[in-house]
């Protein structure tokens, strides 16, 4: 019977990749079936006669031995694609799965992080470093928007920047002072004719490289980002402003910067002051 299950792997693998799944994904699920299989043995179970019990005692078993979530749910998709190559999705139906609590925590740098992160950068004396970090704190956007910004995108008249996003979409934000002063600063110094940023080749910055220069300050983009608009959100700037100047394109995303830093007691005192008998 051991023999017959192998066999039934290795027809579901061929399956697989009839299906056009990579070798990497077969790969996993090929491990996580054999697991799955020695656990039936254990029980004199064999896996071309699995139940819809024995895939939720498997989910069971996993929790108690302390995995997470994520990985059950990732053991359960592969038992999923597993019963459809059998022709019986319904042994998958219904199965009850602990959810993962999501991260509310938003990762972002207090003021004196900030300060320390600036004062780093501009000590390094590289222009084009200090100019990149103070546009990605200053304006919040992308990476990828930061690399495709070109010299006419910026109006030193006007102080602000056009930014165009992934979907196509224009942005204006203006440039702070010192926002100004330092990418100044890097434009006298490199000369770059089209792009903003670019390479000591004159080569416009890729993703990477910007993504390479701030591992060396120990920051990433993105929190950079969240931290622009927690910044804003603190100061108490209003939503739709934010999500305008960040180029959200769905107002919750803005929503998750209110909700990380509103204390449980602001709570109670918008109660107490909207249904007081004194108001």
């Amino acid at each position: 019977m051991q023999e017959s299950s192998s066999a039934t792997i290795d027809q579901f693998l061929t399956w697989l990749e009839h299906e056009g799944k990579s070798s990497n994904t077969i790969s996993t699920y090929h491990q996580e079936l054999k697991k799955y299989e020695k656990w039936l043995q254990d029980y004199n179970q064999e896996l071309e006669d699995i139940t819809q019990k024995d895939v939720q005692d498997y989910i069971l078993f996993l929790e108690k031995k302390g995995k997470s979530p994520t990985t059950t749910d990732k053991v359960l998709g592969v038992i999923r694609t597993y019963a459809k190559y059998l022709k019986r999705p319904a042994i998958t139906f219904d199965i009850k799965i602990k959810q993962g609590t999501k991260r509310e925590e938003i990762e972002t740098l207090s003021k004196e992080e900030c300060e320390t992160l600036l004062s780093e950068v501009r000590g390094s004396e590289n222009k084009r470093n200090t100019a990149i970090v103070y546009m990605l704190l200053h304006t919040g956007i992308r990476v990828s928007e930061l690399c495709a910004l070109n010299i006419s995108h910026i109006d030193f008249s006007a102080k602000q920047v056009n930014v165009l996003d992934t979907h196509g979409d224009n942005r204006i934000i203006p440039l702070s002072e010192e926002l100004i002063e330092h990418l100044s600063f890097y434009l006298d110094a490199f000369q770059p004719k089209e792009a903003v940023f670019v390479s000591k080749n004159n080569e416009r910055l890729t993703e990477r490289s910007v993504q390479y220069m701030l591992k060396k300050y120990h920051i990433n983009a993105q929190k950079l980002r969240h931290t622009f608009c927690q910044q804003l959100i603190d100061k108490g700037v209003s939503l739709e402003v934010v999500s305008k100047l960040a180029g959200h394109r769905d107002i919750n995303v803005t929503k998750r910067y209110a909700k990380s830093r509103v204390p449980d007691t602001e709570f109670e005192k918008a109660i107490r002051r909207t249904f007081s008998k004194e108001s």
